[in-house]
């Protein structure tokens, strides 16, 4: 399994790591590897009002619901994926269910280890109100220290990590020289990035965007990152899930 450990000093790129071209982007996909598209749900009334969901549950919102539709329609004149999975909150699996119905897959599997982080007690606050009201747990999700748990029952990064790696890489074993489309939460997208690239920050994770991997025994691959080109006429939230920075007055 790909290294957990996130260090804040270092930027160079995992050699076993890459980042393709756009001509590679184009090429059929080997016999011994698995192509993981991960989409970031829609947008919940929470990302739209600056709650902080983590685990807890948060619906769509119109936006969301074009956003949702938007991505199905794109991805349905894709590639046919071989299976559609996802995180099993909500959310995510309603992105999910449209995605998969544009692509005539007659069913989502849900994965428990896709869900959001578990944040701990900043679950349901308001971003702007953390650092005052949860001023604990608010200094351990923005550490360094990657080992360091939220209080009030929250996951370390490292934890985030590992179990989010290790179902991409459980997919990925079923699936060599597939497709697949994977529909999971801002923060496990950034920990996947963060974890494979050995990158500090992961940049903005939008609403709807698509990031594509390709996994093998040897190498991950990105193939695209954060691209919301099929949301230009519905939009999105600029701010995106941005973890890597302090919250802005």
């Amino acid at each position: 399994m790909a290294t957990c450990l996130v260090s804040s000093n270092e930027r160079t790129i995992n050699a076993m790591v890459a980042i393709t071209s756009e001509n590679e982007c184009a090429a059929e996909i080997p016999h011994d590897v698995a192509e993981i598209v991960i989409v970031r749900h829609g947008e919940t009334t929470w990302n739209a009002s600056g709650r902080i969901q983590g685990q807890l549950e948060s619906e769509l919102n119109e936006v969301g619901w074009k956003q949702a539709a938007a991505i199905a329609e794109r991805l349905g004149k894709e590639s046919k994926p071989t299976a559609v999975y996802s995180s099993e909150l909500k959310r995510a699996k309603n992105t999910a269910e449209m995605i998969a119905k544009n692509c005539h897959i007659h069913e989502v599997i849900e994965i428990p280890e896709l869900k959001e982080r578990h944040v701990g007690s900043l679950q349901g606050l308001i971003w702007g109100e953390i650092e005052e009201k949860e001023p604990e747990a608010y200094h351990a999700f923005f550490s360094s220290q990657n080992d360091l748990e939220i209080p009030g029952g929250g996951e370390s990064f490292n934890q985030l990590c590992e179990r989010s790696v290790g179902a991409l890489e459980e997919i990925a074993s079923r699936h060599k020289g597939e497709r697949v489309i994977v529909v999971t939460h801002g923060g496990v997208l950034r920990a996947i990035y963060m974890s494979l690239t050995r990158e500090p920050t992961a940049g903005k994770v939008l609403n709807a965007s698509i990031n594509i991997l390709h996994l093998s025994e040897k190498k991950w691959a990105f193939k695209s990152w954060s691209d919301v080109a099929h949301l230009n006429e519905v939009g999105f939230l600029q701010r995106g899930f941005n973890g890597d920075a302090l919250p802005q007055p």
